[in-house]
């Protein structure tokens, strides 16, 4: 059943009572586990992680807002928080529960001070699609345009920093999440400022307006167009671009759907090397397709404007790990922040492990996405990664959202059950990369 938005003061609460919960039960694992062996206490630690993952999950999904939005990123972090907790998260990434109309009618009300009946030739009460920090309904305009509305939910905006110091502090105290509390501070400063861009509208319609323009003349990839008379700071009006959803595209014929992989590809590149601005929410929601194999964006709310000096380190990063240069690879991850020189020196087999399990996809040849377990096989050296060399990386801010992206789009192109061979493509970006440390922007 549907609820209107939670006040400042239940949120406080909500965000109080998980903490005390994820945080009573780590003191409680850690002094069980002085009195239990190894493998009993492993399976504990499990257990609890599980627990605290289901708390987490279901307490960001009551309150939407910045704090979903996050818990949605954290599902594919990999590399902060436990599988346990990855997979309680995966849950935020369904469809929202969506707000009562009255709610989404007040709102564009507050904005345009007019009800939805007088701006639109008609309105459809019910919501096209509900997500973290707003809803989207499908209406016609005077001019018998077809378009979507996108209405943020009202007091969203001004909950974001309580909220994210709030999420931060959880994950603190529930000894989730093992990394310095710089690179934690360093991470969550990154994810508000892209949070406050979100929640802009208007910033959302000039990122619309951007990525139009680059792609008006390629029919692979279509984006809608901005109805500025009907946008605000709190409501998005676009033209409507039907596609199916990710569930209906894995029934296409095979060819289609590698046909889409490679499309794919091509937007996640040329955004990152080429434009180095990205399309940073991966969210299949976000995304739809059609049986000529092209591809729709959505949501253009979470952009990320890349450095130049981090593109080039990261494409310096991607050609030494495939050509197996792991001293240069080391100096990469230095130069991308994801290397604390503090920790313990990282030594080449270290590299070549993680190499071998997260570059099959590129190293040439037809792979089948469909079969991948990349993940799975990782999981396999986590616990050796964490007592040897935990200390000696850090989730760098610079590539929070690019990681994102990867990691997402590499989840929609399993469930694609694509059959693709990317190498050449890559290489073509390869080649402009840095063939030694010396040619690295300082």
């Amino acid at each position: 059943m549907s609820e209107k938005p939670a006040t400042k003061g239940r949120r406080l609460f909500k965000l109080a009572s998980m903490t005390a919960q994820v945080a009573g039960g780590y003191a409680k694992n850690r002094i069980k586990s002085v009195f239990q062996s190894d493998e009993a206490s492993a399976e504990d630690r499990a257990q609890m992680n599980e627990k605290s993952g289901k708390v987490i999950a279901k307490t960001l999904g009551e309150l939407k807002g910045a704090v979903m939005k996050v818990g949605q990123m954290a599902s594919v972090a990999a590399d902060i928080l436990p599988s346990e907790v990855q997979e309680a998260l995966t849950s935020l990434q369904r469809e929202a529960p969506p707000m009562p109309f009255e709610v989404i009618a007040d709102q564009i009300e507050s904005e345009f001070s007019a009800a939805p009946e007088t701006l639109f030739q008609s309105f459809d009460r019910v919501p096209f699609a509900s997500a973290s920090i707003g809803q989207v309904h499908r209406a016609v305009t005077d001019d018998g345009r077809e378009v979507v509305v996108k209405v943020q939910y009202p007091g969203v905006d001004g909950a974001v920093d309580s909220d994210l110091a709030h999420l931060k502090l959880a994950l603190r105290a529930s000894g989730l999440v093992r990394i310095p509390k710089k690179s934690l501070d360093a991470v969550f400063k990154e994810l508000k400022a892209r949070l406050h861009e979100e929640l802009d509208y208007t910033n959302e319609a000039d990122n619309v307006r951007f990525f139009y323009e680059h792609y008006k003349d390629n029919p692979s990839v279509i984006v809608p167009e901005v109805v500025g008379e009907r946008s605000s700071g709190r409501v998005l009006t676009l033209t409507y671009e039907p596609g199916d959803h990710l569930d209906e595209a894995r029934h296409y014929p095979q060819k289609i759907r590698d046909e889409i992989a490679y499309h794919l590809f091509d937007v996640v590149a040329e955004q990152a090397f080429d434009l180095q601005v990205i399309h940073a929410d991966p969210n299949p929601a976000n995304f739809a397709f059609r049986r000529d194999g092209s591809i729709v964006l959505y949501d253009f709310g979470c952009v990320k404007t890349l450095e130049p000096k981090i593109v080039e380190a990261y494409l310096f990063s991607v050609r030494a790990s495939l050509d197996e240069r792991y001293e240069d690879l080391d100096e990469g991850m230095v130069r991308l922040g994801a290397r604390n020189l503090e920790g313990a020196h990282v030594p080449p087999q270290y590299y070549k492990v993680w190499r071998d399990i997260f570059a099959k996809p590129l190293l040439g040849g037809t792979y089948n996405f469909g079969e991948a377990q990349l993940q799975r096989e990782s999981m396999k050296h986590v616990p050796g990664f964490i007592a040897k060399y935990m200390t000696s990386f850090q989730p760098p801010p610079e590539l929070v959202f690019l990681d994102r992206v990867v990691l997402g789009h590499y989840g929609t192109l399993r469930r694609l059950g694509a059959h693709a061979d990317f190498r050449a493509k890559l290489d073509a970006y390869l080649q402009r990369a840095p063939t030694s440390v010396a040619e690295l922007s300082s």
